[in-house]
């Protein structure tokens, strides 16, 4: 192959970054299938505070459990295409289970609840880590809006159980509950090219 390339005049710093390329495509495409099929095994909570004052972020995460223990209800026993249908149907009811939250605390700004597809960084939790990616995702907006994010998964409900059990539970492979709960630096390695790869692609399209 490369005295071929050379006959058709490429230098030999350019057979390199053709071949690093080619090489980095291969590599990210694995890597973006594992993160697709991963995607497509959950649908991932996010809660935007109203700012970042220490009252608008503990309040926060008083919205997050009150909608984390609404979802745990609806959801038990559910597949994943079940738990969209679901959560589509009961999203008002998410709203005001949140808005109640923020009138019970004194404040009277307004909440916004949706459900669609949204980009996220890796994200390390307690048990488990995440690769960065696009996620269909329940999101929670608080007033502005303007303060920090809180993540986690809402199917499978890997942030208020075993991990393990509940997301071989939600219908992930033994492979998938492997890459996320590695416990050692492997996954760090793994994701950080995910996002290396995803980073490559949108200069490539800009």
């Amino acid at each position: 192959m490369e005295k071929t390339l050379r006959r058709q005049g490429l230098r030999r710093w350019e057979l390199a970054l053709l071949l690093a390329v080619a090489a980095a495509g291969l590599v990210g495409a694995r890597l973006g299938a594992e993160q697709d099929d991963l995607a497509d095994q959950m649908i991932r909570l996010h809660v935007v505070a109203n700012s970042d004052s220490p009252r608008d972020q503990a309040l926060k995460l008083e919205v997050r459990d009150a909608v984390l223990g609404r979802c745990g209800v609806y959801l038990a026993g559910l597949d994943r295409r079940e738990a969209l249908e679901t959560l589509a149907d009961i999203l008002p009811q998410l709203g005001q289970v949140a808005a109640d939250v923020v009138a019970r605390a004194g404040y009277d700004y307004p909440v916004r609840v949706s459900l669609g597809q949204e980009p996220f960084p890796t994200r390390d939790y307690t048990d488990f880590s995440l690769p960065a990616g696009e996620y269909t995702a329940l999101r929670v907006v608080l007033g502005e809006g303007a303060g920090h994010n809180w993540w986690c998964v809402v199917f499978p409900p890997l942030c208020t159980g075993s991990v393990t059990e509940t997301a071989v539970q939600g219908g992930l492979t033994a492979d998938q509950v492997g890459l996320i709960t590695e416990g050692n630096e492997g996954y760090v390695i793994r994701f950080r090219a995910m996002e290396l790869w995803e980073e490559f692609k949108a200069r490539l399209a800009g």
